[in-house]
């Protein structure tokens, strides 16, 4: 089952962030905790952990794309 990684929303005043690195390729393998990827806000550059065990399945948002919050920018393969 595929389930979806959003863009977080990191302050208050945050309404958008901008995909700097991701840190993980398609088919990489991820666990909880593991960084997947660098955004940068207004104010910040911060790292996005995954919530999920599984597959990166997917990349929605390429390196430079700005997204809204709540947005999806990838999508995890999970087993359950």
């Amino acid at each position: 089952m595929r389930k979806e990684v959003i863009m977080p929303k990191i302050g208050l005043d945050m309404e958008e962030g901008t995909i700097l690195e991701w840190k993980k390729k398609v088919g990489d393998q991820v666990q909880k905790g593991d960084v997947l990827v660098e955004i940068e806000t207004d104010k910040a550059v911060t790292e996005v952990e995954s919530a999920l065990d599984g597959t990166l399945a997917e990349i929605v948002a390429d390196e430079g794309d700005t997204v809204e919050i709540t947005k999806t920018i990838a999508w995890v393969e999970v087993d359950e």
